[in-house]
């Protein structure tokens, strides 16, 4: 009889802990990027990394119903998503205002460093990277402010080719300045952590690393006039990109969700 108690006592004492370990989380995901993000070498808006990120999600264990918006803009920099700067924030918050699962974790995913890092062309490029984690932090506090219950993700830029030169001009100077913006980006995490924890988190870390091992045939090689170059992936690079985002978010998510 001691023994049928105990045994009812252990059920009922972890009945909770099964019911929340098959939980299933909707997200409502805001890609931020520029055009990595937006995939505008692809055919088909489906091979964009945020659509495989989310093919990705909607694959694994613990997670139900995901939306999503692709707020990628070709050439944009951290001034163009500006608060300040209006139009092209707005479109972010409107996206994020426009998911009908209202009760589904929002999530911002963020990656944007590689026009900032030019050396000329792009919108404030060069942008140092003092200036660049607080034109981060700018946006990301203003995200939160409007959208408190909502976690931002900060994806690491990727690698790109030490001669990047087509309308505009990256080279060397660029590869290295990208670079500074990662340890930054984890500095930033890290204080939020105190402010804000639970709200910000450090997303992918691998693809820079990748996409210098794979460029060959992962990147696409482009005429520039520095010679050819690479910077943007093609359709297995993409795929590989929105995959590594996918894992970052689901890690995330799982860990703390």
């Amino acid at each position: 009889m001691k023994r049928y108690l105990l045994l009812i006592g252990i059920l009922i004492i972890n009945t909770p802990l099964l019911f929340a370990q098959h939980k299933k989380r909707n997200l409502n995901i805001v890609f931020i990027g520029n055009s990595i993000t937006q995939g505008v070498q692809l055919a088909n808006a489906a091979d964009a990394p945020p659509a495989i990120a989310v093919a990705y999600l909607l694959k694994q264990k613990g997670i139900n119903e995901v939306e999503f918006s692709n707020q990628g803009h070709s050439g944009y920099t951290t001034l163009d998503f500006l608060p300040s700067a209006g139009r092209t924030f707005n479109k972010v918050e409107e996206a994020a205002n426009a998911f009908t699962n209202k009760e589904a974790l929002l999530v911002f995913s963020l990656k944007l460093g590689t026009n900032d890092s030019a050396i000329k062309g792009p919108h404030g490029a060069p942008v140092s990277p003092d200036q660049y984690i607080e034109n981060v932090k700018t946006i990301v506090d203003k995200l939160l402010a409007d959208f408190p219950k909502a976690i931002v993700v900060l994806q690491h830029p990727i690698w790109y080719s030490s001669n990047t030169y087509n309308s505009s001009k990256y080279m060397e100077e660029g590869l290295r300045r990208v670079q500074a913006y990662i340890p930054k980006i984890d500095s930033l995490v890290s204080s939020y952590s105190l402010t804000k924890p639970k709200h910000v988190f450090v997303g992918d870390k691998k693809a820079f690393g990748y996409f210098k091992k794979h460029h060959l045939t992962e990147l696409i090689p482009e005429k520039g006039q520095a010679g050819t170059f690479y910077l943007h992936p093609n359709k297995l690079g993409a795929a590989s990109l929105g995959e590594f985002w996918g894992k970052a978010i689901e890690r995330i998510v799982k860990k703390n969700f």
